[in-house]
């Protein structure tokens, strides 16, 4: 299974340095007030790709950290909960035996 997966990751190795040839071309990237950034496309894929990954992150990041916390109020509320005073039977537990 791992040759498999290697062979896999060659593969997509090559298409993407095939694609980074192909795409090696100067492009403009036109700016406001006149300003103009020159360079090959594959650059400006990158930085853009980058970019939207970084924004997907924080997006997630602050929906993780909402959880985090909400976890963190549970797990303290149930420490300073009072233990229940009777034993409560799990009615599969009837089924089992």
């Amino acid at each position: 299974m791992r040759y498999v997966l290697r062979i896999i990751e060659l593969v997509l190795l090559v298409l993407l340095i095939a694609v980074t040839v192909q795409n090696s071309h100067q492009v403009d990237f036109k700016l406001f007030f006149g300003q103009v950034w020159s360079a090959p496309l594959i650059v400006f894929l990158l930085v853009f790709f980058i970019a939207g990954a970084a924004v997907g992150l924080l997006a997630t990041l602050s929906y993780y950290l909402r959880l985090r916390r909400q976890l963190s109020l549970l797990k303290k509320e149930l420490r300073n909960r009072p233990p229940s005073p009777r034993v409560v039977h799990d009615p599969s537990d009837a089924l089992a035996d």
